[in-house]
């Protein structure tokens, strides 16, 4: 079974005991949150789709940690006008594991 999500505006297949990193979720490790909208959910041959979500289901994870991805260097360059500046940015991202996913009624 395997469920397709919207996880802050990013659409994510996820599978039951999959390790996903995604953007920063609230909740502390170790702590149980409840991820986004379920757009489609496929058990076996039995495919929901919902309109536009699948209404009463859900995906539970594990916030497994937190942590910043790399830095990325911004520069910014004016030719002939003595005019730099640079800048880094780490994006924060956390850790989860899918433990479980509900099935719901299609609404």
């Amino acid at each position: 079974m395997y469920a397709v999500i919207d996880v802050g505006g990013k659409h994510l297949r996820v599978e039951t005991g999959q390790v996903v990193e995604l953007d920063r979720v609230a909740g502390d490790p170790g702590a149980e949150v409840t991820l986004g909208r379920v757009l489609m959910l496929v058990d076996g041959d039995t495919v929901t789709c919902g309109a536009p979500e699948v209404s009463g289901a859900g995906v539970v994870a594990t916030v497994l940690g937190h942590f910043r991805t790399r830095k990325l260097l911004v520069g910014k360059f004016r030719p002939k006008k003595h005019y730099r500046r640079r800048v880094g940015h780490r994006q924060p991202r956390s850790r989860l594991r899918i433990e479980r996913i509900t099935a719901g009624q299609e609404g």
